[in-house]
C-alpha cells in the first residue's frame, strides 16, 4: 500500500510534526521589539541550562517556532526582528515535550512575559491583554472539564433510565455554563482573538423548522441549515485560525463528515467554496489546499478522486501552488495525470497485451456484462491472498452470469513464476495477460501513456470493474464490493 498523506504538509510550506529551528541562544534583554519584532521573556522553573522551545499549531501539526537557551537562573529570551504569526502558542522542553497546559495567545502586540513551572499545569503571562482574557476562559475551562469528563463517564455506568436522565440534565446544564461563559466573553471583548476564535468554533443554532405541505415538521431543515450558515462566522481568510488547537479537528473535520454528501460533485463544490473563502489568507489556503489533496488523491469512497483532478485542474495546473518543489510538483502532475485516465463512468483505456503462449488478447474483444479487471504480481504476498478469493468467486457466481477476467502480470521478468501460479492454482477461464519488452519499448517510442499509468497501477493488486460498454463502474474495491456493484446494476432497468 502506498500513502499520500505527506500532501498536507507539502502545501503548507513543508512544514511537518518534528520540523525545528536552528538552536540560537538568547539575546539580551534589553532588546525590544517596537521595530516590529518581538521580545518575549520566558521563565520555565525548575529547568535550567538547557534549550527550550515556543511552538504552535499548525491545522494538524504542531510546529517549533523559535528556541533560545534557558540560563542557569531558569530565565531566557525568545526574540526577532519579524514579528511571529498569530495564534495559539505552546512552551516546549527540550526533550521536545509540550508542557502541560503551556497554551498562550501570540497577538499583534509581541511584547509579554511567561511563567511556567514544569511540575504544575498552566502558564502565567504578564503585560498582555489578549492573554488575560484567555486566562479567564482557560480558567474556567479548567473547572469545568473534569466536571463534564465525570458525568459522560457516570452516563455510561448508568444502571436506570432515572439515572441517565438526571446525568444527562446535569451535562445539559454544565454545557449551558460553557457556553453561556463563551458567550460572555464574546459580548465583553468583541475585538479580542478569544471572541474570534470561539466565534468560529461555533455550531449555527437552526431555527424552529417549518411545516411541509402535508403537515409534518420538516425533518431535513436543521441539517441544511447548520450546512448553509457553517461558515457564517469563520473569516477563513484569517490565518490565525490555522494556528489553533481546533479549527481542524472541531471545524473542518466535523463538516467534512457530516454536512458534505458523498458525491464527488457535491464535495467538490463545498471544497471549492472553502478554498476560495480562503484566498485571502496565505497559509490558510496552503493548508486547505494541501488537506483536501490528502483526503481526495486517495479517498475512502470510490470516485472522489474526481475531486482531486478538480483541485489539479483548478489550482496546480494553473500555477497557484508556487510554494511546492520541482519534485513536489512533479509527484502531483504524475498522480493527477494517472487519475485522469480511469475516472468512473469513464471509457477503459484499451489494453493489447498477449497471453501466456504469446497470442494477441486484447481486452476490447472480451464481450460480456462486466469485465473485471486485474493488475497483479505473482511475487506480491497480497496478491497471492487476493487471487485465489477472487477465482473462488468468479467460479460461485461470476462465470454464470457471464463475467469475463482480464488479468495482467506487472512483472514480465516474472513470467515463469506466473505461468506456474496460474497453472497451479488452476486459474481457469481467465484471460491471463502481460505486455512484453517490444510493445513496452513501442509505447516509449510513439509517447503513448503506458498501462501503468492509464490505470494507476502503483500497487497490487490494482483492480478495476468494467460495464459492457467498458465503461468504469468501480475500481479499488474489496472483492465483495465489486460484487455488489454488479448486484446492484444487474438491477437497474
Amino acid at each position: 500500500m502506498r500513502g499520500f498523506l505527506i500532501i498536507t504538509a507539502l502545501c503548507a510550506a513543508s512544514l511537518t510534526v518534528s520540523a525545528q529551528p536552528k538552536p540560537k541562544k538568547a539575546a539580551p534583554a534589553a532588546t525590544s521589539a517596537s521595530d516590529g519584532g518581538y521580545h518575549i521573556p520566558v521563565t520555565i522553573t525548575p529547568l535550567k541550562n538547557c534549550w527550550v522551545y515556543i511552538g504552535c499549531y499548525y491545522g494538524k501539526f504542531r510546529n517549533l517556532s523559535d528556541s533560545a537557551w534557558l540560563d542557569e537562573n531558569s530565565k531566557t529570551v525568545f526574540e526577532g526582528k519579524t514579528k511571529l504569526p498569530g495564534g495559539v502558542y505552546f512552551l516546549v522542553n527540550s526533550q521536545h515535550v509540550i508542557l502541560q497546559e503551556s497554551d498562550f495567545l501570540m497577538d499583534d502586540k509581541q511584547q509579554f512575559s511567561v511563567s511556567a513551572d514544569t511540575l504544575k499545569s498552566g502558564v502565567t503571562i504578564t503585560g498582555s491583554e489578549e492573554n488575560d482574557i484567555y486566562q479567564q476562559y482557560t480558567n474556567f475551562l479548567a473547572e469545568k472539564t473534569p466536571v463534564l469528563t465525570g458525568l459522560q463517564a457516570e452516563l455510561k455506568q448508568a444502571k436506570s433510565k432515572a439515572d441517565s436522565t438526571r446525568i444527562q440534565e446535569q451535562l445539559v446544564a454544565n454545557n449551558k455554563e460553557l457556553n453561556d461563559f463563551r458567550e460572555s466573553l464574546i459580548t465583553r471583548y468583541p475585538k479580542s482573538m478569544l471572541a474570534l476564535f470561539l466565534n468560529a468554533i461555533k455550531t449555527p443554532e437552526p431555527p424552529p423548522a417549518p411545516k411541509l405541505a402535508n403537515g409534518r415538521t420538516d425533518s431535513l431543515f436543521p441539517a441544511y441549515y447548520i450546512k448553509n450558515h457553517y461558515w457564517d462566522n469563520v473569516p477563513l481568510h484569517d490565518d490565525r485560525l490555522l494556528r489553533t488547537p481546533f479549527f481542524d479537528g472541531l471545524k473542518l473535520e466535523p463538516y467534512l463528515k457530516y454536512y458534505v454528501r458523498p458525491e464527488a460533485d457535491s464535495v467538490i463544490e463545498d471544497v471549492n467554496y472553502i478554498l476560495l473563502l480562503s484566498r485571502g489568507g496565505k497559509d490558510m489556503f496552503k493548508y486547505l489546499l494541501g488537506r483536501f489533496t490528502d483526503k481526495y488523491i486517495n479517498p475512502e469512497i470510490m470516485g472522489q478522486d474526481k475531486v482531486f483532478i478538480f483541485l489539479f485542474n483548478n489550482y496546480y495546473s494553473k500555477g497557484d501552488t508556487s510554494w511546492l518543489s520541482a519534485k513536489q510538483k512533479e509527484f502531483i502532475f504524475n498522480r493527477a495525470y494517472s487519475l485522469m485516465a480511469n475516472q468512473i463512468g469513464e471509457q477503459a483505456a484499451a489494453l493489447d497485451l498477449v497471453d501466456t503462449s504469446g497470442k494477441a488478447m486484447p481486452m476490447y474483444a472480451l464481450k460480456a456484462p462486466f469485465t473485471f479487471l486485474i493488475f497483479w504480481d505473482p511475487n506480491c504476498g497480497h496478491c497471492k491472498e487476493t487471487v485465489p478469493r477472487i477465482d473462488s468467486i468468479y467460479r460461485a457466481k461470476w462465470k454464470a452470469k457471464g463475467v469475463k477476467i482480464y488479468a495482467v502480470n506487472i512483472d514480465e521478468k516474472a513470467n515463469d513464476a506466473w505461468k506456474k501460479y496460474v497453472k497451479d492454482n488452476h486459474l481457469n477461464g481467465w484471460y491471463h495477460t502481460y505486455q512484453t519488452k517490444a510493445q513496452r519499448d513501442a509505447d516509449v517510442a510513439a509517447g503513448r501513456a503506458n498501462y501503468r499509468q492509464l490505470y494507476d497501477v502503483f500497487q497490487t493488486p490494482t483492480m478495476y470493474l468494467l460495464d459492457d460498454q467498458k465503461r468504469i463502474i468501480g475500481k479499488k474495491l474489496t472483492i465483495e464490493q465489486f460484487d455488489e456493484v454488479m448486484s446492484a446494476k444487474k438491477k437497474q432497468p
